[in-house]
């Protein structure tokens, strides 16, 4: 059964166990998510890129059981578990029905979206005093977690490695982005990694490389009480092993894009008066400008999509980025 079989049955309020009136369906590069009530369901698509490949039923599973696990860390009573979607005798599916299984599905609570992080700062409402318990929960979180073990150099190398595809990327002329910019920027980082070499080696050392979100947007933050974090990149380990400030200083880069310049302080400042971890600030600023390039280039990547709707929103968003990382690259 081809995926799109599967999608057109998903997208059909009687396949889901309760009763609901309508099914929204949202269709993104690796799934397809199905709101229906006050339920979610996310069904992975069989694709392969070059960090995974669910092209088989137990990958995608797997995968499910990967996602629940990992997300509730921060989102416990959000994800409720794994599901199958299972073959009708008329030829549909359902959820969790007794026929063959032909797929499986993350089911998850369904967050309020005026509480999300992102919709809180564009709405202009956002303050201190709702953002102070994600502050908390984020370095709660980070304080009870075991270091990574990690050799230094292998830490370092990362960044070269990262830096080396971005400046690649960027500097691409299909693009039409500012190449000079760009290579200040690559330029500016690689330095930095390299004359700063003992301090992120001091950062292996002081075992503050933990095993993190992976994905932390304002958009995956749920200003509820108390606040939750979902969609934790599961697929690939390796880009979840980073320092806590490394990912804090990308979750404060994301708010400064969408106006909340301030959040970065508030978040750093309670993940120190927690853990007792007092980093640099220039490294935070490396980190932040580090960041907002890597989200340029994967803004910027949507443009290779043969069915790309509106590239010029996404070269705006790349500049937006570059903008980003240039502001925090002069600060170190």
């Amino acid at each position: 059964m081809d995926l799109a079989h599967k999608v057109a049955f998903l997208r059909q309020p009687e396949t889901y166990p309760a009763t609901v009136e309508r099914v929204e369906a949202i269709e993104t590069h690796m799934s397809w998510v199905f709101i229906a009530g006050g339920d979610v369901y996310k069904l992975k698509k069989p694709v392969r890129y070059s960090y995974l490949d669910f092209r088989t039923l137990d990958a995608r599973h797997q995968d499910c059981l990967e996602e629940v696990r990992l997300n509730r860390r921060l989102a416990d009573g959000v994800y409720l578990g794994t599901l199958p979607v299972t073959a009708r005798s008329d030829g549909g599916v359902s959820i969790d029905g007794g026929g063959r299984i032909v797929d499986w599905v993350v089911h998850m609570r369904r967050l309020p979206r005026e509480r999300m992080l992102d919709r809180r700062i564009q709405s202009g409402e956002l303050d201190a005093d709702e953002l102070r318990p994600v502050a908390e929960r984020l370095a709660d979180f980070y304080r009870q977690l075991s270091p990574v073990e990690i050799n230094p150099e292998e830490y370092r190398h990362r960044f070269a490695d990262d830096i080396d595809e971005n400046r690649r990327e960027l500097m691409d002329p299909e693009f039409g982005l500012p190449a000079m910019q760009v290579k200040v920027l690559c330029d500016a980082h690689d330095q930095f990694r390299q004359q700063n070499a003992s301090e992120l080696d001091r950062r292996v050392a002081d075992e503050r490389i933990i095993e993190g979100h992976g994905d932390l947007r304002p958009q995956h933050v749920c200003l509820t009480e108390p606040p939750v974090v979902i969609d934790c990149l599961e697929f690939n380990r390796g880009f979840r092993i980073l320092d806590a400030v490394d990912e804090l200083a990308y979750l404060a880069v994301e708010c400064e894009r969408l106006g909340a310049d301030w959040a970065g302080t508030q978040l750093l400042t309670t993940y120190s008066g927690i853990t007792g971890d007092q980093p640099e600030p220039a490294l935070v600023d490396f980190y932040a400008s580090f960041r907002a390039t890597l989200r340029a280039k994967i803004a910027i990547w949507h443009n290779r999509d043969d069915d790309v709707n509106n590239p010029d929103k996404w070269v705006q968003r790349a500049r937006q980025y570059l903008a980003l990382a240039e502001h925090h690259a002069k600060r170190f």
